[in-house]
């Protein structure tokens, strides 16, 4: 029998369990510390083991099919061990996190529905697993991110983030699930496309960025959609200037959108850059553009990524 969500007692062994983290916290690629403690009931308590693991609701490759709880990392920490009756028995644990986890914090605001939590599964004798929940905070990589507050300056919105469980194709994913940040599309991307997401696949050197592009052709639904995929290195990502980095992702994905249907009437090549897109004494609606005038200064220093 398995036990999900906050589990602290079993009536049938007398065993409870409790996880504390010193920070909840995080970073991919970063460690998690924290402690279990087992406290047995009035007997001894044969454990086979513990097994740490990290866990969030994802959507499935179908879309008619609901949301689920996925399992998508896990750790032992312990196993083949008693609990005195009465006695405690406490684990201290660093739990490596991938550097595909989900990020679900962003400038302290939490991503729409996206959690994580960490759950503490015990395996005692003869066939009980109980399971104990606590949340995680996953805030970005400094090259998520940048690409974050890029695209909040160049006038996207958020408008849903969520997790598929699904493959990749062509991509180095190890995990069984990846992000998708979908946005409003900026006026200024308006023509070409309706819809932008984002997904993040991130391993110790670097960072890949897919861009999804799709762009409605009828009322009835009809739409074409494409992938750009662009890397970065983690080293030196402060020194970039990101406004004009995401901006020519952004263009380039566009350019290689529209000559995939290059017969709509909305395929011509986007050729305007965003630090021109407006006259300095146009005002700028708050949220979008670059925080001033249409000839103002990017973020940061200089450099961009590689487009592949």
């Amino acid at each position: 029998m398995r036990l999900t969500g906050v589990s602290r007692e079993s009536g049938w062994t007398g065993l409870s369990v409790s996880t504390t983290l010193t920070n909840p916290s995080t970073r991919p690629g970063l460690r998690l510390p924290g402690r279990v403690t087992l406290t047995a009931g009035p007997d001894d308590v044969p454990v086979r083991h513990v097994v740490l693991g990290l866990v969030v609701n994802a959507e499935p490759e179908d879309p008619d099919s609901p949301r689920r709880q996925v399992q998508y990392h896990q750790v032992p920490i312990g196993g083949r061990f008693v609990v005195p009756a009465g006695r405690r028995r406490a684990i201290d644990f660093a739990l490596p996190l991938p550097w595909e986890t989900p990020i679900t914090i962003f400038d302290g605001v939490p991503l729409m529905s996206l959690r994580t939590g960490l759950r503490t599964e015990v395996s005692v004798d003869p066939d009980l697993d109980q399971g104990a929940m606590v949340p995680v905070f996953v805030h970005p990589l400094p090259s998520q991110q940048h690409v974050l507050a890029a695209l909040d300056t160049l006038g996207f919105a958020m408008r849903q983030a969520g997790l598929v469980r699904s493959r990749l194709p062509g991509v180095e994913q190890t995990l069984p699930v990846h992000q998708r940040l979908g946005y409003w599309v900026a006026p200024l991307y308006a023509g070409p496309i309706t819809e932008l997401e984002l997904t993040f696949v991130a391993n110790s050197a670097g960072l890949e960025v897919l861009v999804w592009l799709d762009r409605r052709q009828s009322l009835a639904g009809i739409s074409h959609q494409s992938i750009s995929r662009f890397r970065i290195w983690h080293t030196g990502a402060d020194q970039r200037d990101w406004v004009t980095v995401v901006d020519g992702w952004l263009r380039e994905a566009i350019n290689r959108h529209a000559a995939a249907v290059a017969n709509a009437h909305w395929s011509a090549r986007l050729n305007e850059s965003a630090h021109v897109s407006r006259r300095p004494d146009e005002p700028v609606p708050p949220g979008y553009g670059l925080g001033g005038t249409g000839g103002g200064g990017g973020i940061g220093g200089g450099g961009g990524g590689d487009g592949t």
